[in-house]
């Protein structure tokens, strides 16, 4: 059993930063392949970032590109989300994920974080 618990949400201003965390206890970590999603008010769950076992590979939605980075310490068992140039838009609440090897789907989720960007 892997538990994934996110830190780091918010109220912020556009164009403002911030960095969410999420910490894995549990099974060895470096085993996970790592999502950020997000949902918002009355929307569906989209992907954000992923990041691979080792950092290596990365993968952003077109709509965080540039602006959001994704890593991780598997040191600390720990997966990073830091966004950069907020947008109102970008208000949701942010889960983090992890999908063991083979697994096609995300088998464990976090209990989400909420992120607030006021215009």
């Amino acid at each position: 059993q892997v538990q994934l618990v996110e830190s780091g949400g918010g109220l912020v201003q556009a164009g403002d930063s911030l960095r969410l965390s999420c910490t894995s206890s549990g099974r060895t970590f470096s085993n996970y392949y790592m999502g950020w999603f997000r949902q918002a008010p009355g929307k569906e769950r989209e992907s954000v970032a992923r990041i691979s076992w080792t950092g290596g590979t990365t993968y952003y939605a077109d709509s965080v590109k540039g602006r959001f980075t994704v890593s991780r310490d598997n040191a600390k068992n720990t997966v990073y989300l830091q966004m950069d140039s907020l947008k109102p838009e970008d208000t949701a609440i942010y889960y983090c994920a992890a999908r063991a090897t083979g697994s096609i789907n995300y088998n464990y989720w976090g209990q989400g974080t909420q992120v607030t960007v006021s215009s």
